[in-house]
């Protein structure tokens, strides 16, 4: 389980040191893809393998469901972590997500996103100004 939020640096190579205490659950690898909102997602392998089967089951006649395929598989990059315990992001992928220098790293329980820290903090501005009426909602799924 992903959890908490970090602050990171990107190299200039591109690596990006994922935090020690999320290490554990990244043995078997990960993949990076486009994320929601802009950021980027990284996935275990096994989390991955798990979404892409229910991704992959979508019917291909549903064009938000090609559209969603083709953002998912075309952006992502499957990797391993180094010794460091870095991993190499795609220039394209960096460009995407506005990711400079420094990383915001939060674990979101069974995936990790790369925010720039800009974005990050006016997320989080937006999500507490609006937490009543985002409960509120969630009330009605049932949490």
């Amino acid at each position: 389980m992903f959890l908490g939020h970090y602050v990171h640096a990107i190299d200039d190579k591109g690596r990006l040191t994922l935090p020690a205490k999320f290490r554990p659950g990244l043995e078997a690898g990960v993949v990076v893809t486009l994320g929601l909102d802009g950021c980027l997602f990284v996935f275990p392998r096994a989390t991955w393998e798990a979404l892409a089967a229910r991704i992959e089951a979508l019917p291909i006649t549903n064009p938000d469901a090609r559209t969603f395929a083709r953002l998912m598989f075309a952006n992502a990059d499957d990797m391993e972590l180094d010794r460091q315990g870095r991993i190499l992001i795609p220039a394209f992928l960096r460009s995407y997500a506005k990711l400079e220098t420094d990383v915001i790293v939060t674990g979101l329980h069974s995936r990790i996103e790369l925010w720039n820290p800009t974005q990050w903090q006016a997320l989080q501005a937006t999500a507490l100004e609006r937490s009543a009426l985002i409960a509120e909602h969630l009330k009605e799924l049932g949490i």
